[in-house]
This record gives structure tokens, sequence and C-alpha cells, in this order.
């Protein structure tokens, strides 16, 4: 009997101690679950932030995209009216930080790029597929300026946006020994675009009147000749089929020199920077005047000259983008009809 009330007292015990055991056991688990259920509402409102900041990156871009497309923003026509040379023109009266035919800011200005460079390439295609045709037509784009005015932005994110098998950029150096045996249109003549393709003069036959003009590196009587020559030049160009867009960028000289610096303060920049550009700098004032000369002699209806304030490099590439655009817009090149039947060479297809 003893035995028994002993083991029943001894039963009660552990109950006891398995009930508090069960109560430690229930309340981590409890504790475990509440940490758990914690760590999802973090993550749902980690996950539910990332959500609203993609959206609200996505309202932004539609908006800038929106403002962009919107009626009334600038067509290709509008900046080439706005930036070609009349009669009447004055280069020293050309803000460079000026932005013709656009109104809107660098989010806008550069929102736009991708849009027109897809309808650049649609159309260089189409030219390059007319050639295959048959088709005679071609453009030659020419970019002047002065030492760091941007021509090399323009051939990367202007004529980087067409397919490479339509293009062709030549860069004029200072003429070979061969080149100086020839007349100086010689070397520009054998540079001239194939039907089908874009042609990309990086500085050009301009040359022989800008820098040979200041460093008198010919007579007078001889550089004085060479504005009708190149009008005449030109003018024989247009009627073989090649439309002509002469392109200045007109940077102020204290952004030259911030960008000189801007190299010399860069070793990423060093191989950019030639000592020689600084010594032209002491010319600007004749540079600026032989350009006026250009401007004034060689502007004509079959070869405009558009000056483009490039002081903002975002404006530059935006705005010759437009006059690309512009010039193969007017030229309205179609897809070449197929020359043969269709149908048949389908069902031919279709049996192989």
């Amino acid at each position: 009997m003893g035995k028994d009330k002993k083991a029943k007292k001894k039963d009660k015990k552990k109950s006891r101690e398995d009930k508090v055991k069960l109560a430690a056991a229930k309340g981590v688990v409890e504790e475990v679950a509440a940490k758990n259920a914690a760590l999802k509402s973090a993550a749902k409102a980690e996950a539910k932030a990332v959500v609203a900041a993609a959206a609200e990156a996505a309202k932004v871009a539609t908006t800038k995209a929106a403002k962009a497309a919107k009626s009334d923003s600038p067509s290709p026509a509008d900046f080439e009216r706005a930036l070609r040379v009349g009669p009447d023109f004055v280069l020293a009266d050309l803000d460079p930080e000026s932005h013709p035919g656009f109104e809107g800011d660098r989010a806008e200005g550069e929102a736009m790029m991708a849009g027109l460079a897809d309808r650049v390439a649609d159309l260089q295609e189409r030219l390059y597929a007319d050639s295959k045709a048959g088709g005679k037509r071609s453009v030659l784009l020419v970019v002047q300026g002065m030492d760091t005015s941007g021509k090399g932005g323009i051939m990367r994110h202007v004529v980087g946006a067409v397919d490479p098998q339509g293009v062709d950029i030549t860069a004029f150096k200072a003429p070979t020994a061969e080149e100086r045996e020839h007349p100086f249109l010689w070397r520009i003549e054998r540079a001239l675009p194939t039907p089908g393709v874009v042609g990309v003069f990086d500085r050009s036959q301009y040359e022989d009147v800008l820098i040979v003009r200041v460093h008198d590196l010919v007579p007078r009587a001889q550089w004085a000749r060479r504005y009708a020559q190149i009008n005449a030049f030109e003018k024989r160009a247009a009627a073989a089929g090649i439309t002509i867009v002469k392109v200045m960028l007109h940077i102020s000289k204290d952004e030259q020199k911030a960008r000189l610096a801007e190299r010399l303060a860069n070793p990423e920049k060093y191989w950019k920077f030639n000592p020689g550009d600084i010594d032209e700098r002491g010319h600007w004032d004749a540079y600026m005047e032989a350009y006026q000369a250009v401007l004034d002699k060689c502007s004509t209806e079959v070869a405009p000259w558009y000056v483009v304030p490039a002081n903002a490099k975002w404006y530059a590439r935006l705005a010759v983008m437009n006059l690309l655009l512009d010039a193969l817009t007017r030229l309205d090149p179609q897809w070449p009809a197929a020359e043969f039947d269709v149908a048949e060479q389908q069902a031919r297809l279709a049996e192989s």
C-alpha cells in the first residue's frame, strides 16, 4: 500500500514536470511562429516597397516619354529651320549655350534620342536596300568645329545609331604626301559616299579654307578661289544624288578651355589632348572670322550649312540627330519591290 502511494505521488510529480516542459515547448513554438510572422510581414513590406519604387520609376519614365512624344515636340523640320544658315547670319550673335528649336530640358532631350535613332536607322536601311535595287541616292554629313567641340560624340551617339554596313566615316587629317600632289578636292571626291550609304566627314574640304587661311599655308589668292571651287564641287555631288548636310558645332572659347582642362585632369583622357590645341587657341578670333567667311560664301541651296550651339553636348547630339533624320525623311526611301513571284517562292519553300 505504501508503495502504491509513493508511485502515485511520483507519477503526479512527473505529470507536473511534463506539463511544465510542454508549456515551455509551446512557448518556444509560439515565439518562433511570432518571429516567422514578423519576418514574413517585413518581407512583404519590403516587396511592396520594391514594387512601389518600380511603379514610380515606370511612371517617371512614362511621363518623360510622353513629354518627349507630345504633339508640340519639335519635329526634325523645326530643327532644320532653326539651325539653317541664312543670308544675314552672324556667327558672333549665336549663343553657344542656346538650344534653337527646342524648349525642353536635358532629360526631355535625352529621352527623345532613342526614338529618333530608331527612325534614322529604319530610313537608312531603306536607303541601303533601295541602292541594291538600282537606287543612286546617298547622304553626306559633314561635321566641322573647333577642337573639343564634340565631333567624337556625334560619331558615337548619332552616327553610331545606324547600321555600320550602310555608313562610311572619313576623318580628314593633314594631307599626305600623295594627297599634296593633287588638287585639294581630290581626296574629298574619293571619299564621297556611294549609293545607299550615309557618308560622314569628320572635318572636310573646309579645312582648306579654315586652317589654311588662318596659318597662311598657301597664298591668299589661292585659298580665296577655293570657296567657288567647293560650291561647284558640292553642286556636282548633289546632282549625282548626294544629299549634303553640313554642320558646324559651335562652342565658346571658355567652354573649350574647360574641356581641355578636363582632359589634363584625367589620365584616362590624356590620349585626347594635343599641346597644339593650346597654341590654336591663340588664333581663336582668326578662326571665327574664317568660319564666318565659310558660312557667308558656301551655304547654298543644295548644300546648306547648319550651325549647332554645342556647349551643351546633349543638345548638339539631339540637333544633329534631327538634322540627319530630316534629310533622310525628305529622301523618303522605300523598300524595293520583289523582283520575283512571292506566292510562287512561298509554295516552293513549303515543298522544300
